[in-house]
Parts: structure tokens; sequence; C-alpha cells
């Protein structure tokens, strides 16, 4: 059994707008699924959060019974059956069920990035390409579904993942001699394929369904500022974000008409709602100008695996 308590607090990757090219760096692709925490003896696969998905997840779990007595850190990913890619989706349909299901059109398989024990040896202060090494050995002979992701200290390389293998959203970098550390003491990073990035929801304006549109916030300076607003929601993301959505008890309020995206438009009123969601947004603009988005963001998406804090500071 591991030295330590379970489910243990996972590393965090700090979003960056480069790719870091610097020696001492290892890059891996990060694929669009959920993170997950396996302990292979007990048949057991945790959230980041440290909720218990063993039983919605039983495929992964007795896939990992299979591997040697450890802890290991990757990311749930549905591949679909014919082959095409992978879909975010599937996970939430899997999350909200007891189990597998037979007739599913998509397998979930993991991608695993690093070791924080093996059996009774806690590996988290050792360096990160220990730890790979590690990770490999334990994975060699095993499970078709559990593997390891690729890893490089070569950017260029790194880059051709990102599009040419399926469901890679962007990359990873980690110090390789660095020890694994909770949270963002991690000093990972992750990049993102530009246009594509996280706002936390502030607000909710528009009168009908069919015009209603969401107020995007980013941290700034220690407080959420409004960088802008969405356009109207398609259908499946309304009815996905709207329950997660708590009124924040405020009065309506204004935004200018250029935070909205609309220069030289009448102010944007707008009712308050507490900053709990965070939301994929599409965006035609790598950074923020002059601290907004200067055309409106479509939502693609709620991002449900990641918290307020965890979205970049606004540039």
């Amino acid at each position: 059994m591991p030295p330590f308590a379970l489910p243990a607090p996972l590393a965090l990757a700090r979003a960056v707008t480069a790719v870091p090219e610097s020696p001492g760096w290892t890059l891996e692709p990060k694929w669009d699924g959920w993170r997950c925490q396996i302990h292979t003896a007990t048949r057991r696969v945790w959230s980041r959060h440290g909720t218990d998905l063993s039983r919605q997840f039983s495929d992964v779990a007795d896939a990992a019974a299979g591997l040697p007595d450890a802890v290991l850190d990757g990311e749930l990913v549905a591949v679909l059956a014919d082959r095409t890619g992978v879909a975010f989706d599937r996970l939430q349909s899997r999350a909200g069920r007891r189990g597998p299901r037979r007739d599913a059109d998509f397998t979930v398989h993991v991608a695993l990035f690093d070791v924080l024990a093996v059996g009774d040896t806690d590996w988290r202060p050792r360096p990160y390409a220990e730890r790979r090494t590690e990770l490999l050995r334990l994975l060699e002979g095993g499970p078709a579904t559990l593997r390891a992701v690729p890893a490089t200290g070569d950017r260029g390389q790194a880059l051709k993942w990102v599009g040419a293998l399926a469901g890679v959203e962007g990359l990873v970098g980690k110090r390789t001699n660095a020890p694994y550390a909770a949270g963002l003491a991690s000093g990972w990073v992750k990049w993102r394929e530009r246009h594509t990035t996280e706002a936390v929801v502030i607000g909710v304006t528009g009168t009908t369904p069919a015009a209603q549109a969401l107020v995007l916030g980013r941290p700034t300076g220690g407080r959420m500022r409004a960088v802008g607003v969405s356009l109207p929601l398609a259908q499946q993301v309304r009815l996905a974000v709207a329950p997660l959505l708590h009124a924040s008890g405020e009065e309506m309020r204004e935004l200018p008409g250029t935070v909205g995206g609309l220069p030289g438009a009448d102010p944007v009123r707008f009712w308050p709602v507490k900053p709990e969601v965070v939301v994929e947004i599409e965006v035609d603009q790598p950074r923020l100008e002059f601290g907004r988005y200067r055309h409106r963001p479509r939502v693609r998406r709620v991002r449900s695996d990641l918290s307020p804090e965890l979205v970049a500071d606004g540039q």
C-alpha cells in the first residue's frame, strides 16, 4: 500500500502562451479527457477532485489490476469505436451511469504520464526523468487501454503531435529534474493550440433563450474582470450550463458595449452569477486586446474538470 492517504493531491499545470524550448524541459501531449488517479492494487479510480469513479469506470479499474501495485496519474480518454477520434462528452455520459455499456460507441483508455508510488515507496520526491522510466517499466506488457503518453525534449517534434494525434489539444511541459508536487507548485505548464481557451462565467444576458449569452471573466490582479460577452449559446451548451449557474444576489449590472465585443453599441445589461463555472471558448485572437476580446467568443462547452482559480490571468 502507498505511504500516503488516497486519493493524493495531484500536480496541476499553469496555462502559458508559448511552448517551453529551453534545455531541461520534457514535453508531453495533452489529451482532451478527464484527469484521473488510479491505485492498481485496490482497483480504485478517482477524479482530479477526489471523486471516486471506480464503479463508473470499472473497465479501467479492472484493466489496471493487471499492473504492479502502483499509484498512477493520467487522463481518461473516450476513444470512438470507429477510430475517428475522441469524444469528451462520452466521459460525462459515462460518469452519470453505474458503469460501462456493452452497446457504447466508445472505449475508455487511459493516457498515463506519472507515478506517485510503487508498492509502499513514495516516488513523488524523485525527478521526473526517473518517474518516467519507472512508468514505462510498470506498463510494459500491460493492457492496450493503459498506455504511457509519448514524451520528448524536442519542441518541433512535440508540436507535430498537436492535430496529428487524435484528441491531442496541446502540450504539457515538465522540468526533467523536478519532483512531483501537488497543485501549481509542480511547475508544470500547459499550452493549447491558439484560439481555444477558458473563461469564468460571471453573468447572463439576453431576454430569450435564442439570444441568451454569457458574460465572461478572467482573473486579473487578484480580482475577476469581464473580458467579453459570448455569442448566443447553442441549445446544447445552454442546457448544459444553465443548471450550474447560481445568482450572486446582486442587482442587474451593465458593461460598456465595447466589452461585449460591439464597438459603438449600447451598454450590455446582465444578471451577475457566482464565478463558479468555467467554460471553454473559441476566440479569433490569441490575446486580449485592451483587456477584452475584440469579437464575441463562442462558448464550446462547460469545463466541469476545471475550477476558476486555474484559469490563466487576463493578458
